[in-house]
């Protein structure tokens, strides 16, 4: 059976995603998104300066949020990532070195796929979850007949499309865990403005599972 690091208790499995941050805008918008109630931030690769907005993050936040990045696609990121703190690696596809090297530092991994190919081969390669992108292309039903196929253990994530404004299409499908990019965080926008969307999407996610 391949060993996979298991993904941390979350009373709400949402991942911010920071596409764009600055260093300087770190502290105050992930300080806004944890006060809020988001316990996972990724911050994608291609942001300015990315491995030193991780490092702020992972210094600030409590031990039980989950930071890392977005955008890996190299083992010497991977090597970077450990290096800034980081514990949550996400790919926009499956390379299985990546994958492994980011499961041996004992991170929480979850690449990018779209097929049961794709699916299926990061399960092998040891992924603690998937992230299927873009979500709103598949629609709940699609990742639900691919999610058929896969080890039950693997936490399934909806990414790309998804907001506040359509929880309800996914949770009814029983897919709970979230990706939340531009309906959370542009660049430009002020903490306030942040914590004030993070506000909606909290409420919004608790009607749709019925908390």
């Amino acid at each position: 059976m391949t060993t996979r690091t298991p993904f941390p208790p979350m009373k709400r499995p949402l991942i911010a995603i920071l596409r764009g941050i600055k260093p300087e805008e770190t502290s105050e918008i992930v300080g806004a998104l944890i006060e809020t109630g988001f316990t996972a931030i990724e911050i994608p690769l291609n942001s300015p300066e990315p491995f030193r907005s991780i490092e702020i993050a992972a210094k600030m936040a409590p031990a039980d949020c989950l930071i890392g990045a977005g955008t890996v696609l190299t083992v010497e990121d991977v090597d970077r990532l450990d290096g800034a703190g980081g514990k949550l690696l996400v790919t926009p596809n499956v390379e299985p070195a990546v994958i492994s090297r980011a499961r041996d530092k004992g991170m929480v991994t979850m690449p990018g796929v779209f097929t049961a190919t794709e699916a299926l081969l990061a399960a092998r390669a040891g992924a603690t979850g998937l992230k299927f992108f873009p979500a709103g292309v598949l629609g709940a039903s699609g990742i639900t007949a691919i999610r058929a196929v896969l080890p039950p253990e693997l936490v399934i994530a909806a990414v790309g499309g998804v907001s506040d404004k359509n929880f309800s299409d996914y949770t009814k499908a029983g897919i709970l865990a979230f990706g939340l990019g531009t309906s959370l965080y542009k660049p430009g926008m002020t903490a306030a403005e942040v914590a004030e969307r993070a506000k909606t999407t909290i409420y919004a996610y608790d009607a749709a599972i019925g908390a």
